[in-house]
């Protein structure tokens, strides 16, 4: 049976991975800070096992995931489904300071972790939930945007020191569009997708251990498009 760690698992795409992955024969840590959710989770199926943290906290992120991966006998997979984002219009600082600090300092200190553990094994897949956002800015949440264009950057770079090493240690990068989850915000949203389509794709690339996935397939046209915009252009939408 594998081992996997979802790095917030108490609604949307982590808990919906969550299911799904204990249903396809994996033994799954579960984290997350609302421990009553968690619990609701491992009351549902005994290969669930939970530990509650907030991965802002960064002196305590590296004793709860050993902690966690013992309990687990070992890890295979983690997936960092764990962000925040929200619409700032105002450019109110703590709004700013809030998704850095979730989005980059905390997100940071799992990805860490979990390429140095692998390291160590020699193996091991790493998965991150970024965004099709991180490929442009946006004047409406500037930070959001921001914190995912550095986490696609970040994955980009341990991959290439995964190839460095030779070791069978697998970065996968999961961009979705947006999906039917607390984190869509805004008006006149399109191509919503629901979270159970979404977590099947994902599902799918993590099996296939791609690089980079837009999730779901058709906000591949919508990358490519951002891509091509001239930022002339862009300045003004």
């Amino acid at each position: 049976m594998k081992k996997a760690i979802i790095i917030g698992a108490t609604s949307g795409i982590g808990k919906g991975l969550a299911k799904l992955l204990v249903d396809n024969n994996y033994k799954i840590g579960l984290t997350g800070r609302r421990v009553d959710l968690l619990n609701e989770l491992k009351n549902e199926n005994s290969n669930f096992y939970i530990k509650a943290f907030d991965i802002n906290d960064t002196n305590v992120v590296e004793h709860k995931l050993d902690e966690l991966t013992t309990e687990l006998g070992g890890l295979d997979l983690l997936i960092i489904s764990s962000g925040i984002g929200d619409i700032n219009d105002t450019l109110a600082f703590e709004i700013e300071k809030r998704t850095i600090d979730t989005n980059i300092l905390g997100w940071t200190c799992i990805a860490c972790w979990a390429f140095n553990y692998f390291e160590n094994q020699k193996s091991g897949h790493l998965v991150a939930i970024s965004s099709i956002g991180g490929l442009r800015g946006s004047r409406q949440a500037p930070a959001y945007n921001s914190t995912k264009a550095y986490q696609i950057n970040y994955l980009e770079g341990l991959r290439q020191k995964a190839k460095k090493l030779n070791t069978s240690i697998f970065v996968t990068d999961i961009r979705p569009g947006l999906v039917d989850t607390e984190m869509a915000k805004g008006d006149g949203l399109f191509w919503v997708m629901p979270v159970e389509k979404t977590v099947r794709q994902i599902f799918k690339a993590i099996i296939n251990k791609k690089k980079v996935a837009y999730v779901t397939k058709r906000w591949r046209f919508i990358a490519t498009i951002l891509k091509q915009i001239p930022r002339s252009i862009y300045d003004r939408m």
